[in-house]
């Protein structure tokens, strides 16, 4: 990490009432985080949990300081072995990286999904911070149960860089959301 990069720690919570062509998801989901740059990190394949699926995974995102967003996509394998884009949300990093918010705390959030023609898909939840430079950033040289971070990454694609066209040409549209505020005097229902 570099002073042109900040480490995003992102915690792939769960997701909920996930669906493909309008169809309930009955297993095999999985998440792709990625911020504005090639690289990214997938969950696991959640084999239970059908169109609610929980995963828990915690992963260290370096995210360029020109990323705008974040883009979390989930997609299921199917049972035909196809794999198919459940929803994708693209979140502001502006959302949770504001001068409102402290940079190193801990947030609890929640956005819609939307599939490839814009309509609702599902909602997907997790937790974002920006780890301090004071931190060990590198996750690679500590196992796995000294860090609570699972280094992985997505494999065969992780040259290919996904996106969806919102408007025309528009590289700056954003999929709106409410995010869920935590604090000590609110507990959010996640």
């Amino acid at each position: 990490m570099g002073e042109s990069s900040k480490t995003l720690e992102i915690t792939v919570i769960s997701a909920e009432n996930l669906s493909v062509d309008h169809n309930p998801v009955t297993e095999n989901a999985y998440v792709t985080v990625r911020t504005e740059s090639i690289k990214c990190c997938k969950t696991s394949m959640a084999r239970e949990g059908g169109s609610h699926p929980s995963w828990n995974e915690k992963f260290l995102l370096e995210m360029p300081m020109h990323a705008k967003s974040i883009n979390f996509e989930v997609q299921c394998k199917m049972s035909t072995g196809i794999v198919k884009s459940v929803g994708v949300a693209r979140i502001a990093i502006s959302d949770f990286l504001g001068e409102s918010v402290p940079e190193s705390s801990l947030q609890f959030l929640r956005y819609s999904l939307r599939n490839w023609d814009g309509g609702r898909s599902g909602i997907i939840n997790f937790t974002a911070r920006v780890k301090s430079p004071e931190e060990d950033l590198c996750s690679e040289e500590k196992p796995e149960k000294e860090t609570g971070v699972k280094p992985r990454s997505c494999g065969m694609f992780e040259n290919e860089v996904m996106g969806i066209q919102i408007g025309e040409k528009n590289a700056y549209g954003v999929v709106t959301g409410i995010p869920v505020w935590w604090n000590n005097n609110y507990r959010a229902n996640i």
